[in-house]
Parts: C-alpha cells; sequence; structure tokens
C-alpha cells in the first residue's frame, strides 16, 4: 500500500514550470508506453500522468492564445494589452 502511495505521489507533482517541458515530459511518457516494457500498473499510472500533463499544455495553448487575442494596438500606435477572464472564470460561465 505504502508503495502505491508513493508511486501515486511521484505522478501527481505538479507540471514542469514550462511548456517545453511539459511536451518533453509526454513525449518521454510516451517512450516508455510504446517500449512495453512497462508493468501493466505502470503503464496504467503513466497514462494518468500523461493525461494530466496533456490537460495542463491544451490550458497553457489557450491561454496564450487569449493573451494574442487581447493584443491590440492603442490610439497612440502602441500595444495595450486588454485584461481577460482566466480559464477558471471562464468554464463557470459555460
Amino acid at each position: 500500500m505504502a508503495g502505491q502511495d508513493k508511486q501515486r505521489q511521484d505522478t501527481e507533482e505538479t507540471a514542469p514550470a514550462d511548456f517545453a517541458a511539459t511536451v518533453e515530459r509526454l513525449e518521454a511518457l510516451v517512450e516508455q508506453l510504446e517500449s512495453g516494457e512497462l508493468s501493466l500498473e505502470a503503464s496504467l499510472t503513466a497514462f494518468e500522468q500523461g493525461v494530466r500533463l496533456t490537460r495542463d499544455a491544451q490550458r497553457r495553448l489557450d491561454e496564450a492564445e487569449l493573451k494574442v487575442r487581447t493584443l491590440t494596438e492603442g490610439e497612440d500606435g502602441g500595444i495595450d494589452l486588454k485584461p481577460f477572464a482566466s480559464s477558471e472564470e471562464a468554464d463557470g460561465e459555460h
């Protein structure tokens, strides 16, 4: 039981700080899964971690897209950033 808790805790660590590191981690998980060398339990754990990382990456992409879309040219020709709702706030509106 303690081994499962430790394994679960290791896989539930926060996502890497930057998008590129998240993608690299996803690629490593795919390689592990495709190798066929993981046990069923380890494969499921890797898959679960991959799903979490994929969701995090998609959230980051969505937020970046929203920021880019909110960039507008101001009257003085400069670029202004308009505030927008976070993805959590946007989810609550649906």
